[in-house]
């Protein structure tokens, strides 16, 4: 059987062609491109928080007082460390490229030898070796760099992220179907499903619930099927209004859980006092911790939240809640609805007298 010499020499091209992409394919890592692009996220992230905080205030958000020294610190940390990070960039590219170029003149001395299979694969294996050790070292590289600034990025992904909340909030309040009252202000809001009798089911109102720091508001918003084919909503229409609200001082008690498959579902329960609108509430929360809610609905009825006002509460309004009766100058009944403040008037319970605050 007769051997055909030229297909060693096929072979070896077609490993000489996959070596050189595999090289190819290094230019970036050696670079270490993507390390470079992430810094100048954080660097755009960091930049831009100031007036991203400044958005928020123009619209708005006065809690967390400290937001703007927040950024201040956050951005001296990244001018502390972003010299670091680029020096040693610059440190650990000069070594990989100097090692890159080592693995090109092996390549070059491959293809100088493609045509004599037995001289050039001894020199491909080992470029091929080469190869390889340089691809684990930009990898190590990389998590080197990225070690250096990762605390750093998580701090400022938990603030973006903070303030996404916020903003999304902000948003959805300027398309409510309700308003608040004067001095009143939204803490936050989450996407929500009212769970009216035990087990969540479609017919369930989904919307947005607000936290103030005053009441707890839920607004329905939601598109519901008018008309069905085999199951298929073929008509729809847009509800939106308000389905409850009631003062958190009428709030007892606060229960986080964690439900559905796997456990990934957050969930509270309220127990709420007489005169609030219904004993017990479930809400399904759609993208938010069911703890967190219950620590921000405490520190709101502790007053913490009030405290951390960048924007203090006109303390005429404070007074007018102080100074609110609390009989019927008509019928002498006692007045038990909370009062809160913005209200401009009161309605007995008992006869129906408007008191005018």
């Amino acid at each position: 059987m007769v051997t055909n010499s030229q297909e060693p020499v096929d072979e070896l091209a077609g490993e000489i062609s996959s070596a050189q992409s595999d090289v190819n394919s290094l230019q970036d890592d050696v670079q270490l491109t993507s390390l470079r692009s992430d810094v100048e996220d954080v660097d755009n992230s960091a930049d831009g928080l100031p007036q991203r905080i400044a958005d928020l205030r123009s619209r708005g958000y006065v809690f967390d007082k400290d937001l703007e020294g927040r950024v201040q610190d956050l951005k001296a940390r990244w001018d502390q460390q972003r010299g670091l990070v680029l020096s040693e960039i610059s440190r650990q590219n000069s070594e990989l490229v100097s090692d890159l170029h080592g693995i090109e003149a092996l390549m070059a001395q491959v293809v100088a030898r493609a045509s004599d299979p037995a001289a050039a694969r001894p020199v491909l294996a080992q470029a091929k070796s080469a190869i390889s050790s340089l691809g684990s070292k930009a990898d190590a590289a990389q998590d080197a760099v990225k070690s250096m600034f990762s605390a750093f990025a998580s701090d400022l992904d938990t603030l973006k992220s903070r303030l996404d909340k916020v903003d999304w909030m902000l948003i959805q309040l300027s398309q409510a179907c309700f308003t608040l009252l004067a001095t009143e202000a939204a803490v936050m809001a989450v996407e929500a499903v009212w769970i009216k009798a035990g087990k969540e089911s479609a017919d369930d109102p989904r919307g947005v619930l607000y936290l103030t720091d005053q009441r707890l508001i839920f607004e329905q918003k939601q598109e519901i099927a008018t008309k069905k084919f085999l199951f298929v909503a073929t008509e729809k229409q847009k509800v939106q209004q308000l389905q409850f609200e009631f003062p958190l001082s009428l709030v007892e008690g606060i229960k986080p859980s964690k439900q559905g498959f796997l456990s990934h579902e957050d969930h509270f329960e309220l127990n709420l006092a007489s005169g609030a609108p219904f004993h017990n509430l479930h809400l399904h929360l759609l993208g938010q911790d069911g703890n967190a809610w219950q620590g921000l609905i405490n520190q709101v009825k502790s007053g913490a939240v009030t405290q951390a006002r960048a924007v203090a509460v006109d303390q005429a309004m404070v007074d007018k809640v102080k100074a609110a009766p609390t009989q019927c100058p008509v019928c002498g009944g006692a007045i038990t609805q909370p009062v809160l403040r913005g209200m401009d008037s009161l309605k007995c319970e008992y006869c129906g007298n408007i008191i005018r605050l």
